[in-house]
């Protein structure tokens, strides 16, 4: 009996070795990236996905490998499942790439994404999304590079429950043929709301999307749509308005976001003593990591309390951020020299730099934002159109929904944001100038009806395992 379970022990570890070498032999290699450099081999996926925290070599190589690649150019790629719930698998072809990207003060940093090919072929050139989820977290585990895989912890315990939801919408576009890349665009050290940072990572994740070679994209002639609500809308808004300076390389074709934080000094504002302080507090926590002269400011000058905060949510998920310490008086953590923090010359400066309108985008937008939206008000966002409106370039459609709120627009407005991207992918020109619509509820809009069913249909089948985008 002993001789017996040994053997089967031998059996199970060689056949385990030899399965092994087979992987090893047959991991594809990707192609070199169009800007030069070396290919990599595609790792296979791991059996059980380890934490960001603990995966160093994947998420945070070498700093002179980094700084030696350009931007966008892949630096690791490895196989992952992908699944709803972290249990039911999603079957699509999937992987993460490694890339070297930009701080907001232009120095190498690397980065990670999650690509996505749905099954079958298409004729023609196939389209890419990326999809920017909002991630609001504090820790590297709440990215979606780790949230969306199979057999990651789930949702429930660790407090990420957006990124697995906006997936739906990730799987809704793949239906539609269209390769999908979703960034983990806080960056490495989980920088949570510095806009110019999320927006240089998402761009360099497109242009690593175009440099690997399984998912069968056309290089920078890959028609691309950016897509992001909240806080994804912050990745989505600064890279709109980056891309003709930062990545003009990039063929770009519209834009959509919602719930757009285009100012985040009207969001401190606005979450003091409301339901939103502590996710807004988280917020400004995660700028502080990438912006040294903030992160400074508030070791001197938050008081006890809101040190003793800035320890405990420095690792938490978007839901246990929201949930500690809302209705707080956010101003009354610091001892400001001025008196009012926001107006002390190192955080008004920081939050300048954070605030969209620097610059206008030159590809077309779609914004939407709730009316009575009680975390990220609409003043600033109307302020930030008309600004883009200035410029008789500028091509805007902007809807504002009287009857939702933050949380419920993002499911209501998707149909219409994915429908507007599709006219843009299917070279429908969008309309010259700017156009402002005033709508009871994004839901009522008939068009999108169909959309809707689509996307049910299609999250049942996934549920079911059956193929997305055949």
């Amino acid at each position: 009996m002993i001789r017996s379970r040994a053997l089967r022990h031998r059996i199970l570890l060689v056949g385990a070795m030899v399965v092994g070498a087979q992987l090893a032999v047959a991991a594809p290699s990707v192609g070199a990236p169009t800007d030069g450099g070396t290919a990599v081999d595609v790792q296979p996926a791991p059996a059980v996905p380890a934490w960001p925290e603990a995966d160093r070599g994947f998420y945070e190589p070498p700093a002179d490998v980094v700084a030696a690649a350009e931007p966008g150019e892949i630096i690791a790629a490895r196989e992952v499942r992908l699944a709803n719930l972290s249990v039911l698998p999603v079957n699509v072809d999937a992987w993460q790439l490694s890339y070297r990207s930009n701080n907001s003060r232009d120095e190498a940093i690397p980065a990670v994404a999650t690509v996505i090919k749905p099954r079958g072929t298409i004729d023609g050139v196939r389209n890419l999304l990326s999809l920017q989820p909002a991630e609001d977290s504090l820790g590297q585990y709440c990215a979606a590079s780790y949230a969306l895989q199979q057999w990651s912890v789930p949702a429930p315990l660790t407090g990420q429950v957006v990124a697995p939801l906006q997936f739906l919408e990730a799987q809704a576009a793949l239906a539609q043929g269209w390769a999908v890349v979703m960034p983990d665009h806080q960056g490495p050290n989980a920088a949570y709301a510095a806009g110019p940072l999320a927006g240089r990572i998402t761009l360099d994740g497109i242009r690593a999307a175009e440099n690997f070679d399984p998912l069968e994209l056309s290089g920078r002639q890959t028609p691309v749509g950016l897509m992001g609500y909240s806080g994804g809308a912050i990745a989505t808004g600064h890279a709109a308005e980056l891309h003709e300076s930062y990545a003009p390389d990039l063929n770009i074709v519209g834009a959509a976001e919602g719930g757009i934080p285009a100012d985040l000094g009207a969001l401190v504002d606005l979450a003091g003593n409301n339901l939103g302080a502590g996710i807004v507090l988280g917020g400004v926590f995660g700028v502080s990591r990438d912006y040294p002269e903030l992160a400074e400011y508030l070791d001197t000058h938050l008081n006890p309390l809101g040190k003793q905060l800035l320890a405990a949510k420095g690792n938490l998920c978007v839901s246990y951020q929201s949930a500690l310490l809302p209705f707080a008086n956010l101003r009354g953590l610091f001892d400001s020299p001025s008196g009012d923090p926001l107006r002390d010359p190192v955080v008004e400066s920081v939050l300048d730099r954070t605030r969209m309108g620097h610059r206008v985008p030159d590809v077309p937008m779609f914004m939407y934002q709730a009316n009575p939206d009680w975390l990220v008000p609409v003043g600033p966002v109307d302020r930030l159109v008309d600004t883009y409106c200035q410029d008789p370039d500028a091509r805007v459609t902007y809807i504002r929904d009287h009857a939702s709120e933050h949380l419920s627009l993002e499911p209501v407005a998707a149909a219409s944001a994915l429908m507007w991207l599709r006219d843009r992918f299917d070279g429908v020109p969008a309309g010259a100038g700017c156009a402002t619509h005033d709508v009871g509820s994004m839901a009522l809009d008939e068009k999108t009806w169909p959309v809707w069913s689509s996307i049910v249909g299609d999250t049942l089948a996934s549920l079911l395992g059956q193929p997305i985008g055949t």
